[in-house]
């Protein structure tokens, strides 16, 4: 059976060379954080092994790419709540994504910032993409519509009082900006 196929012949395992290859070019591709690129060597030694005698190098591979300034969790983080506000998502929604790429408080500092600063015109931005309060074909009677409305809000990391706030404007109503 399949004697025309190739079969795939397992990768060596890796030597330092190798592993600062892959993480160099992980770094080059992909806009990434500390721990981003430590689960990356961290998968890639369990997928292929480690040519060593000494542990593999990984966390000091890292902090010399920081140094070098190939890794920079600030900017990362900075990056990340620029794009998550534009895309309509709030705070705490940045805060998960921030934890889930190994950020550090005081790394995600000026990202917190930055999303506290945008909250208004994010939310705004998540009801208008989503058609909801101001933005809505027609107008919301169905109270379990208006939860599952506020629910989505929710989800996308708005607090409950702003969601609250948008969801009750009518439409062509502006926001008052005391928040």
């Amino acid at each position: 059976m399949g004697e025309g196929r190739r079969q795939k012949r397992a990768k060596p395992p890796l030597d330092e060379a190798h592993l600062r290859d892959l993480a160099l070019h992980y770094v080059g591709r992909y806009a990434t954080s500390r721990g981003k690129l430590r689960a990356y060597l961290h998968r890639k030694l369990r997928e292929r092994g480690w040519d060593g005698d000494s542990p593999a190098p990984v966390d000091a591979m890292i902090e010399r790419f920081a140094e070098l300034g190939y890794v920079d969790d600030a900017a990362f983080a900075a990056a990340k709540a620029r794009d998550l506000s534009a895309r309509g998502y709030g705070a705490r929604r940045l805060g998960q994504t921030l934890y889930a790429a190994g950020i550090s408080e005081e790394d995600g500092a000026q990202a917190r910032d930055i999303a506290e600063e945008a909250k208004l015109e994010a939310a705004m931005a998540f009801a208008r993409r989503r058609r909801l309060g101001p933005f809505a074909q027609q107008e919301v009677e169905d109270p379990a519509l208006r939860q599952k409305q506020l629910a989505a809000m929710m989800r996308a990391g708005h607090d409950f009082a702003l969601a609250r706030r948008i969801l009750a404007l009518e439409p062509g109503q502006e926001i008052e900006t005391d928040i």
